[in-house]
């Protein structure tokens, strides 16, 4: 007799370059197709999409905002009838829980994406973060997935969830990128890089501000897009740094980039679990990142794969000691991140957590 696959449904978006998109839609394609049957429903539109996701069922809704799409999600779930429905990114988390009392017997997990409370400072819909929405929302749903210990502790803390209906998952490794071989000596010039979006909380203009200060040679690349493109370069030519610095706004190719690269710098003031710099791990590159809320505790070992910096002063003070003594090995970078944050570890924390909420009934 065949046991009954539980119906899960993956809500996101769209599947445009994001680091929630990147990891729901890799987790629907990786579970046990002989346990789960997974659905990705996307909101946006099908013609945004980056990712190529063989053998996953995908619904897109074709729209343009998340609360134009309240029918038609509405309906799809009525209709299909999940089992369990997984969401991320509070926009999308407070709007599915809405459903909630409408769907009994659905189990709904919302995954947060972000330290809330900080990220609140640097985001213009406001209504989404304010402490008493998310609390009223994430009383509705049945589990909070955080992706650190830092999230975790927010939504204890700051929003008042009770622990017990959280939660911790890291994000797994999403690619498997190769190993790169060649090390920087300490006659080259030092190849910098930055991914991510180009927004206030990523803090661009705080690591262009620390290169200002080096006193060797460099070239950054920069690989990414957002509503803070135009004062990030306007910094870069303010400071004389121009000639120095590549922009590419997409590219399927990351782990050459990152391959080419000898340093990650991150200058988040806040981050979820940054995919990006756990990738730059992958294929051996350091990263050097200021201190801030969101699993960076939990990824940066200091002096094996990377280091974390306490001020801005702190920071370029590694970059020139980096610079003059260069002592990354690639595969001592890669080893750290691969050990704790494999797919097949983090795999089963999710369909453990799945099964553990179906059977709670």
């Amino acid at each position: 007799m065949k046991t009954k696959k539980i119906n899960i449904v993956f809500v996101i978006p769209s599947l445009r370059p994001g680091g929630a998109e990147r990891i729901l839609s890799f987790v629907a394609q990786n579970l046990d197709i002989y346990r789960f049957k997974s659905t990705l429903l996307v909101i946006g539109f099908e013609k945004d999409s980056v990712y190529h996701l063989p053998g996953l069922d995908i619904v897109y809704l074709n729209k343009s905002r998340v609360l134009k799409s309240f029918f038609s999600v509405f309906s799809y779930i009525k209709l299909n009838k999940p089992d369990v429905i997984v969401s991320s990114i509070v926009h999308l988390n407070v709007f599915i829980a809405c459903m909630s009392p409408f769907f009994r017997k659905t189990k709904i997990v919302a995954r947060e994406a972000s330290v809330l409370s900080v990220m609140s400072k640097y985001s213009s819909s406001s209504i989404f973060f304010s402490r008493r929405n998310v609390s009223l929302a994430y009383k509705l749903v049945d589990c909070i997935i955080c992706q650190s210990k830092d999230m975790q502790s927010d939504m204890v803390k700051y929003f008042k969830v009770p622990k017990s209906k959280t939660v911790l998952i890291n994000n797994p490794i999403a690619n498997m990128f190769k190993l790169k071989t060649k090390i920087k000596s300490n006659q080259d010039v030092m190849r910098l890089i930055t991914i991510g979006r180009l927004s206030k909380e990523k803090g661009f203009l705080r690591i262009i501000e620390a290169l200002s200060k080096v006193n060797f040679q460099f070239h950054y690349t920069i690989i990414g897009n957002g509503p803070e493109k135009d004062v990030i370069f306007e910094a870069i030519e303010e400071k004389g740094l121009t000639d120095k610095v590549d922009y590419i706004e997409f590219t399927n190719e990351v782990d050459k980039h990152l391959a080419n690269s000898d340093l990650f710098l991150q200058g988040s003031y806040v981050e979820g679990f940054p995919n990006a710099l756990i990738e730059s791990c992958v294929v051996g590159t350091p990263v050097l990142a200021f201190n801030a809320p969101g699993g960076l505790i939990e990824i940066v070992e200091n002096g094996e794969n990377g280091y974390i910096a306490y001020s801005s002063e702190e920071f370029i003070n590694f970059l020139n000691d980096i610079n003059n003594n260069y002592k990354f090995k690639p595969e001592t970078v890669s080893s750290t991140v691969k050990k704790r944050f494999n797919k097949e570890k983090i795999i089963s924390q999710y369909e453990s957590l799945f099964l553990n909420l179906v059977n709670s009934n």
